[in-house]
C-alpha cells in the first residue's frame, strides 16, 4: 500500500489542478503524520486484515481522497469516519457507497483510517483533528473551501466525529507541530447512528471495550460519554437512528441532540422506525431510506450545498 507525505509530493506545488484525478486511484493514500505518528506506543500488536477482510489494530492512520470529478465540486469537504466498534475498519481498498454518494453531490471525501485504543483512548481523537487540520491547510490544492470542511462518522465513526465536534481546541489533539496552527473545529457534522455515551444501559459495550479496554476508570468514562462534552461552539450537526437498532440504542442519538439543543447547537435528528444498525443505503426500509435526501436537504440549507432549482 504506498503512502503519500502530503507536503512534499511534486504534484503540491502548483498542481491542484491535476490532483483530483491522481489522488482518486486506488491505493493511493495520505499519509497523517509524515514526522511520526503521534502517540504510538512502542511494541504494539502488528496491523493485520482479520477474517471478515477489515483492518484491526491501526498502526499508520491515513487519509485516502475520493474528489468529485472536474466541474462537479461544491467547494465543501469532508472526513469521512467508517464505524467497526472501535475494533476494525473497512480495509478501503475502493471506493464506497458514501464515497459515492457525496462525489455525486460535488463534496470532497477523505476516508479516514484512524487507530483505535492501542496507543490510548485520545488516539483516535488526534487523528481525526490532524486529518481535518491537514485538508484545511491545504484546501486550495484539493478544490475546497477552508470553512466549509465537515465530519461525518457511522457507528464507532460517529464517536470519532462527535470527538472532533466537541474537542477540537483540546489540548490532547496539539502534538507541537506546526499543523497545530490550523484550525481544527469542523464546520459542520453527519452522524449516522452513531455511538455517543460510553455510560449507563444504553453504552455500546463493544465500542467501549475497545477504545477504554475492559476496565475503564469512571473518569475515562466520563470523558469519552460526548453527550456531556457538547458547548455552544460545538458544530452544526445531523443525526439519525432507528428503534430497530439493536446494536448502538437511539438514545445515543436522543442524548447527544438533547445536548446540542441545550446549548443551542443548530441540530436536526431524524429518528426511524426500520433499520438495522448499519443500513446506510438498504433499499425497502419506508421513510428510513429516504434519509440521504433528508441529509441533502440539511447540508443545502446551510450552505454547504449549492441552492437547488
Amino acid at each position: 500500500m504506498k503512502l503519500l507525505r502530503l507536503g512534499i509530493l511534486p504534484w503540491i506545488a502548483g498542481a491542484a489542478l491535476g490532483a483530483p484525478s491522481y489522488l482518486a486511484t486506488p491505493g493511493h493514500w495520505i499519509e497523517l503524520w509524515p514526522e511520526g505518528v503521534a502517540g504510538r506506543r512502542p511494541g504494539g500488536p502488528a496491523e493485520v486484515i482479520v477474517a471478515d477482510g477489515r483492518l484491526a489494530h491501526v498502526r499508520t492512520p491515513k487519509l485516502r481522497a475520493f474528489l468529485p470529478p472536474a466541474g462537479t465540486a461544491c467547494g465543501t469537504a469532508v472526513v469521512f469516519c467508517p464505524g467497526g466498534g472501535y475494533i476494525r475498519l473497512p480495509a478501503q481498498e475502493a471506493e464506497g457507497d458514501f464515497e459515492r454518494w457525496l462525489n455525486h453531490l460535488g463534496l470532497a471525501v477523505f476516508d479516514l483510517t484512524y487507530r483505535f485504543g492501542d496507543d490510548g483512548p485520545d488516539a483516535p481523537l488526534r487523528d481525526v483533528l490532524r486529518a481535518i487540520r491537514l485538508v484545511r491547510a491545504h484546501a486550495d490544492e484539493y478544490g475546497v473551501k477552508a470553512d466549509r470542511i465537515g465530519v461525518m462518522g457511522a457507528s464507532a465513526g460517529g464517536h470519532v466525529a462527535a470527538l472532533a465536534s466537541c474537542y477540537f481546541d483540546d489540548p490532547a489533539g496539539r502534538t507541537g507541530a506546526a499543523l497545530d496552527a490550523v484550525r481544527a473545529r469542523p464546520d459542520f457534522a453527519v452522524m449516522l447512528y452513531p455511538v455517543i455515551t460510553m455510560q449507563g444501559p444504553y453504552v455500546h459495550k463493544g465500542s467501549r471495550g475497545g477504545l477504554l479496554g475492559p476496565n475503564p476508570s469512571l473518569e475515562a468514562i466520563q470523558r469519552y460519554s460526548m453527550e456531556l462534552h457538547v458547548t455552544k461552539d460545538t458544530c452544526p450537526t445531523w443525526l439519525i437512528s432507528t428503534q430497530a437498532d439493536q446494536s448502538v440504542p437511539m438514545e445515543n442519538s436522543l442524548f447527544y441532540y438533547a445536548a446540542l439543543r441545550r446549548a443551542g447547537v443548530p441540530a436536526e435528528l431524524h429518528l426511524f422506525e426500520k433499520g438495522p444498525h448499519g443500513f446506510r443505503f438498504t433499499d425497502g426500509l419506508g421513510p428510513t431510506s429516504d434519509w440521504p435526501a433528508r441529509c441533502e436537504d440539511w447540508l443545502r440549507f446551510h450552505g454547504w450545498l449549492p441552492a437547488g432549482p
